[in-house]
């Protein structure tokens, strides 16, 4: 069987750790949202040979058990004795360590596809219990909706879709590490964003006044290395973003208009000064 599965990137509306767990792991709680930049990952299972293969026409990809698709059927395989093969293809055109979690998209999209089939019938709140043992995004990409998700990640409640407004993305020419990122976290200096107002406003579908409280705590944390992604949002503010923030760790920065105008605006004035520039729209 083939089953080709959109995986979209993901953008966080609101970005806050309150502490972090005995594990050493942050607590997050987050609004994560989905952006129509994608990448299509094309599932086949087959009865021999009985292995695990992913191909990717990115040359930045390990095509191994270190990638995160990799993973997510080795994990299904496994959990439920599926002797099948499965062969992975995935056509890249999300950016590589981002912040825009492709591949944890990747990574879901083969969960779905190989919930589908190997007819396991599992729900998406247990596909995404498995999801956290591959990463901590991979359990909200298995729903890609708006979603308010806490805890490790695994916690994820679907929340009411915002309006396709236009976001564009722009990916300045930097590598973040996210685990470097997130030992710096000083949590009796860390700027708090009000993530649990924004859920408010979502819920009461109060569209203007959410954009008040979307923020990203690691920011800070982020552009004291990395100025660069300050020097960028205040460039996406200038042409007339309604907000604009890192997504992630960074170092990928997006910029949110009501009006395509607006957009069309900061994505053309943002080509000659970023690599890599995309207009999309929220899903």
């Amino acid at each position: 069987m083939i089953i080709t599965e959109k995986a979209p990137a993901k953008i966080n509306l609101a970005l806050d750790t309150p502490m972090r767990y005995f594990d050493g792991l942050p607590q997050w709680n987050m609004v994560m949202n989905s952006v129509d930049l994608a990448d299509y990952v094309t599932v086949e299972t087959h009865p021999s040979p009985q292995t695990i293969k992913v191909y990717t026409d990115s040359g930045f990809l390990p095509n191994d058990q270190r990638n995160l698709a990799y993973q997510a059927a080795h994990i299904l395989k496994s959990r439920f004795h599926q002797s099948d093969g499965v062969t992975i293809r995935i056509q890249k055109n999300i950016p590589v360590a981002a912040g825009l979690g492709g591949g944890s998209s990747d990574a879901a999209a083969v969960l779905r596809a190989l919930n589908q089939a190997w007819h396991l019938d599992l729900s998406l709140a247990e596909l995404a219990k498995l999801a956290l043992s591959i990463d901590s995004d991979v359990p909200y990409c298995v729903y890609g909706h708006t979603a308010h998700v806490t805890g490790h990640g695994e916690q994820v409640t679907p929340l009411p879709n915002f309006p396709h407004y236009w976001v564009v993305i722009a990916k300045p020419k930097v590598s973040v590490s996210t685990p470097t990122i997130l030992r710096q976290i000083n949590y009796e200096t860390i700027q708090h964003v009000p993530t649990n107002q924004l859920v408010t406003t979502i819920q009461e579908h109060n569209w203007a006044q959410a954009c008040q409280y979307m923020g990203n705590c690691l920011e800070t944390v982020t552009c004291q290395e990395y100025p660069e992604i300050n020097k960028l949002k205040q460039k996406m503010l200038s042409l007339g973003a309604d907000v604009s923030q890192m997504s992630g760790t960074g170092p990928t920065v997006f910029a949110i208009c009501h009006a395509e105008s607006r957009a069309k605006r900061i994505y053309n004035g943002l080509k000659g000064f970023c690599h890599e520039v995309y207009q999309v729209v929220l899903l």
